[in-house]
Order: C-alpha cells, then structure tokens, then sequence
C-alpha cells in the first residue's frame, strides 16, 4: 500500500503503515463483520402472520387510532379468549 499523511483531496484515506487501528478492513473481514443476525431478536412465543377480513367500518376505527392499531386489536380478541376459556 502507499503511505500518506493524509487522506488524498478526490479519494479515499489510504493507510500509512504506522497505526494498526487505522488500517482498513479487507473485504474477508467486512464480511465477517456484518452481522448476520438481522432482525428483531427471537420471542419465546412469537406471534403469527395471517389475514383477516374485516367490515370496513372496523377496520377504520382501530386505523383511526393511530400507531399500535393492531396490537389494540390483538388486545381486544385476547381478553375475549381470556373471558371466555373453558377450563
């Protein structure tokens, strides 16, 4: 590599030997250094996608609510199936 005491004006930094921290990744180490676990992390008890059909009229009012309108539906049928568990 060629050594210089500052990054070029056009161009990238290019490392002058001297300070380890300062060299930069190789491609091998940039992508081992992505992570690869991408995501929210794992749930114990996850929940499922599915579709469902709804009146419009409902579906509006929760949509009115604002931000969390699904997990306000989630709730609801929640304490439904809670009210009405059959021991």
């Amino acid at each position: 590599m060629v050594a210089t005491a500052s990054a070029p004006t056009g161009g990238d930094f290019i490392w002058d030997g001297k300070d380890e921290d300062d060299r930069p990744l190789s491609k091998k180490e940039m992508r081992e250094g992505i992570r690869k676990t991408g995501g929210r992390p794992k749930l114990a008890n996850p929940k499922k996608s599915t579709t469902i059909r709804l009146d419009n009229e409902v579906l509006d009012f929760f949509k009115a609510q604002g931000k969390g309108w699904q997990t306000k539906i989630n709730k609801i049928l929640q304490d439904y199936v809670n009210s009405h568990h059959v021991a």
